[in-house]
């Protein structure tokens, strides 16, 4: 191979290269675009609640209705801070690398984004969220690859069902995992091996909701696991549900420094030598 064959194969990595990040951006697009309606409602439902109360408080003079007015007004504008910040956490970039990411606040985020679609398809959500460790991701990546494996969860449970995420630390390996099982309908055996190949899909189209997934297949989701050196594992069952686990590097604590020694006035300096 000539040298201009290397140069054409070097060029065409890029292309790859390039290509792949404005796709992952593409599919982050998506899945923003996917809870745009879903936020907005409850948003809105925020909204009516502080204008309902703000109307009680100026109908009733009593310091009593006003009181419980303020308190709900309250609470109301800081569930509506929590939907924004969260919104603006996943179309902002947090960061181009992997840092130490609090893994129990990202699942808690992205439960706020969906609380309205898990309540509205009666999901009952039971979360076991231990005290880990800080796991060495990048949290947009690994939010993204949550929200798809929640909607797609969700998707599996078009009657309702149970939807239980797990958190714990596994000390033998350092890594945190992270589990997401459903009672749903489950898949087959023979589709397992299939689930993480590119542009392969059990889904006909979109659901009952509109929705198809959030743009990002099972195969990406696995590409961002394995980048972050970590490992993702599916188990599942017809009839009884599915479940996805995601171990992921713990984040490695740096050694504390040791805080300089202050010497008791009249010992910074030597002694003096007898003579």
């Amino acid at each position: 191979m000539s040298n201009n064959g290397y140069a054409d194969l070097h060029t065409l990595q890029e292309q790859i290269d390039v290509l792949k990040q404005q796709l992952a951006q593409a599919q982050k697009l998506t899945a923003l675009g996917e809870l745009v309606s879903t936020t907005t409602h409850e948003f809105n439902n925020v909204l009516m609640t502080i204008i309902n109360y703000a109307k009680m408080g100026m109908r009733h003079k009593d310091a009593a209705t006003r009181e419980k007015s303020f308190e709900k007004i309250l609470a109301a504008s800081n569930r509506a801070a929590k939907i924004t910040n969260t919104v603006l956490g996943l179309a902002r970039n947090r960061s181009a690398g992997q840092e130490p990411t609090d893994l129990r606040q990202l699942v808690e985020d992205t439960l706020i984004l969906l609380e309205r679609e898990m309540n509205k398809y009666r999901i009952t959500v039971d979360k076991n969220l231990q005290p880990v460790p800080e796991a060495l991701v990048n949290g947009n990546q690994i939010q993204q690859v949550l929200l798809n494996l929640l909607i797609n969860a969700r998707q599996a449970m078009p009657g309702g069902g149970r939807l239980m995420i797990k958190l714990l630390y596994d000390a033998e390996n350092d890594t945190i995992d992270l589990v997401i099982r459903d009672t749903g309908c489950g898949m087959p055996p023979e589709v397992l091996p299939k689930i993480f190949d590119s542009f392969f899909t059990t889904k006909k189209g979109p659901d009952a909701s509109g929705k198809g997934g959030t743009g990002l297949g099972l195969s990406l989701c696995r590409e961002i696991i394995e980048a972050h050196r970590g490992r993702i594992r599916v188990d599942s069952t017809v009839g009884k549900g599915t479940a996805f686990t995601l171990k992921l590097p713990a984040a490695k604590k740096r050694p504390p420094i040791a805080a300089p020694i202050s010497l008791p006035a009249g010992l910074c300096t030597p002694p003096p030598v007898p003579t």
